[in-house]
């Protein structure tokens, strides 16, 4: 079956690597690079007979990925991010290239292999790092933004690199070919500005209406592709062109649709570009030169992790932006693998120049997940080492709080409780790790905290102490269960209403003693339920009466009542017996034309109506001389049977 042989293996053999990953609590691309790894021809093991159709199944990999990089990214988020992109990146890759220089000098290279490996080096993995980000939950922080915008500018470096570098071994070629490709660039963006405001909407829109969600996947992937494809016959990059189409299509009314339709062709392709990484590694090379592949592995590791962080300082990100970008940039990224592909192909550098950065690059990126992974730690261990640098808090009450509610999370659950609490004038503080959250929260006004929660540091900043309520807004089991842990070390009273994904979580939360659980699905269920039977006619107090049934039959067994609740239960039992609820007149009902004393409403209803609304007018008293018209809107008040036998007056169906 050669190459379809070839997926089949790869991909039964990712998923048990990935489930083995999983299990042990560590990014599913490890996994993926291990399967790569294993069937590899370096391997000695059993390789696969179409590893370089594999690798060029791979390149849709990266594609797609930009391409969904692109629905999602806006030039909106570029804005905060710009000055560190547009000026940071090239000197990024600038003092990158120094440091590689040096290293290739210290090793004994000429001058132009050095500088080969310096522009090698200088470029970090977009795909690695968007899966890790993807993983970890950090997509959408001013962290990932900074990054993802210095990516994005690395990936445009790519095509000057690739003329450039070439141009080393005859100079007397001058600028020509450079300025023909920044020609093509420009002539593409505006190309593409064009398509995507006149064009790509009809044609989406066309598409949409058509009712095929079949042919709507084959049409966002066939623009995505083919796009990038179009960029690649003018000379540029093939996954450039591919991001450029997505950003244009997120700007339309179909771009959330076609992200979520996208995901699924992207993971499949992107497990195979991971695959294709892991075969390209030697362990037969790493053996023989561990020496010299450990020392770059470590210099340019460190090197430009530190290059990274400076910059993020110097272009004044504060808190955890610079740690983060260090940690999540330092690797060796995917268009190395093209830029050396050049370089051996023009004889610009030997095989074991290609060799060595082809494994460190591998290296990095299989390390990428579990450095970056430490962030969070490493930034805790900072503010226990520098006490002195305060916390980044907004809008905190100069009088301190007391008496407060935490909300750890100020996403847009989190926001909207926030907001429902201030109206109440209830005193509350937001716990959030996002910065673009941190500075809607402080332009609402509302008291808020950069950091994260797990972190006993940051709890002390929120006063967790002499609070009394603390909501958890994030849908992670093991976020809520490290919070509540270390909430409850300085408040072991404090009552914690949290958000579990599933009711198969209820278990976890029992043992955590929370005050509350919410299942959004849950309570989603309800509400649906809850119109449709008010569509049916079933009384108010009827559906109210039996949505707690169903609440109590869920949480009864796992949360016992205590005395209030317990008492407002029977106080909603009793209401059920002192319901209002409106009524519709209806054309031809038994009750149209007809006075109340007439009707005789009380005697054979046992309902009392306390109220009329018509015209717009409410009559809040009508007395028993007062006659009934279609699409009167009465208000009455009895039990559920009452109430049921007036409804039935209200239909023309008993005539």
């Amino acid at each position: 079956m050669g190459i379809a042989t070839d997926f089949i293996l790869l991909v039964v053999s990712a998923f048990f690597s990935g489930l083995l990953m999983q299990r042990l609590g560590q990014p599913l691309i490890l996994g993926y690079i291990l399967t790569g790894i294993a069937f590899g021809p370096y391997s000695g093991g059993f390789a696969l007979t179409s590893v370089h159709e594999i690798e060029l199944l791979a390149e849709i990999g990266v594609a797609l990925l930009l391409f969904a990089l692109g629905l999602e990214f806006s030039l909106k988020d570029l804005k905060e991010v710009k000055k560190i992109s547009l000026i940071g990146t090239p000197i990024q890759i600038l003092l990158t290239i120094g440091l590689g220089y040096g290293i290739g000098q210290w090793m004994g290279w000429d001058a132009k292999s050095s500088l080969w490996l310096g522009a090698l080096v200088s470029l970090s993995s977009t795909m690695v790092l968007l899966k890790t980000l993807m993983n970890q939950g950090w997509l959408g922080t001013l962290s990932s933004k900074v990054m993802v915008g210095m990516l994005i500018v690395q990936d445009l470096a790519v095509v000057p690199l690739i003329i450039l570098l070439p141009m080393l071994n005859e100079p007397s070629l001058g600028w020509i070919p450079l300025e023909i490709a920044i020609l093509k660039t420009v002539v593409f963006l505006a190309a593409m500005i064009l398509f995507g405001t006149r064009l790509l909407p009809k044609i989406m829109r066309y598409i949409a209406h058509l009712g095929s969600r079949e042919l709507f996947l084959l049409a966002i992937t066939a623009i995505g592709l083919g796009v990038g494809y179009l960029t690649y016959l003018v000379g540029l990059s093939f996954p450039f062109g591919a991001f450029i189409a997505g950003m244009v299509l997120s700007e339309s009314d179909y771009g959330h649709q076609a992200l979520s339709d996208i995901i699924p062709v992207r993971d499949l392709f992107g497990l195979l570009f991971f695959a294709s990484v892991g075969m390209l590694f030697n362990p037969g090379f790493l053996v023989e030169h561990w020496q010299q592949v450990l020392m770059l592995v470590l210099i340019v590791s460190l090197g430009k992790g530190f290059i990274f962080a400076l910059l993020a300082r110097i272009f004044k990100y504060g808190n955890v932006v610079p740690l983060a970008v260090g940690m999540g940039l330092f690797q060796v990224g995917e268009f190395s693998f093209v830029l050396a592909q050049v370089g051996v192909s023009t004889n610009s550098i030997s095989h074991e120049v290609y060799s060595l950065v082809l494994t460190t690059a591998v290296i990095t990126m299989f390390l990428t997940p579990l450095v970056s992974g430490q962030t969070a730690r490493l930034y805790a261990l900072r503010k226990r080492w520098f006490k002195h640098e305060a916390l980044d808090s907004k809008n905190m009450p100069k009088s301190g709080l007391h008496n407060h509610v935490i909300i750890v999370g100020g996403g847009r659950v989190g926001f909207r409780i926030a907001q429902v609490l201030k109206r109440l004038h209830v005193p509350l503080l937001i716990i959030e790790l996002d910065q673009l959250r941190v500075e809607r929260a402080q332009k609402s006004e509302t008291p808020v905290v950069y950091g994260d929660a797990s972190h006993e540091v940051v709890l002390e900043a929120a006063e967790i102490s002499s609070a009394r309520l603390l909501i958890i807004t994030s849908p992670e089991v093991m976020i809520t269960q490290t919070v509540v842990e270390r909430a409850r070390k300085k408040n072991s009273a404090i009552q914690v209403v949290a958000r579990a994904p599933g009711v198969e979580f209820l278990e976890e939360f029992k043992k955590l003693n929370i005050s509350e659980v919410v299942i959004p699905e849950f309570e989603a269920g309800l509400e649906m339920a809850r119109k449709a039977l008010m569509h049916l006619h079933i009384p108010a107090a009827k559906i109210q009466h039996y949505s707690e049934s169903l609440r109590q039959d869920l949480f009864a067994s796992l949360f016992n009542e205590n005395e209030e609740e317990v008492i407002v239960e029977q106080l909603q039992t009793a209401e059920e017996q002192f319901d209002l609820q409106w009524m519709l007149i209806k054309p031809g009902c038994l009750l149209e034309g007809k006075t109340i004393g007439e009707a005789k409403i009380r005697t054979k209803t046992a309902t009392s109506i306390v109220g009329v609304i018509r015209d717009e007018k409410l009559d809040p008293s009508p007395d028993h001389n007062f006659c009934l018209q279609a699409h009167d809107r009465v208000a009455i008040i009895g039990t559920d049977n009452a109430r049921e036998t007036f409804f039935q007056l209200t239909c023309p169906a008993l005539k």
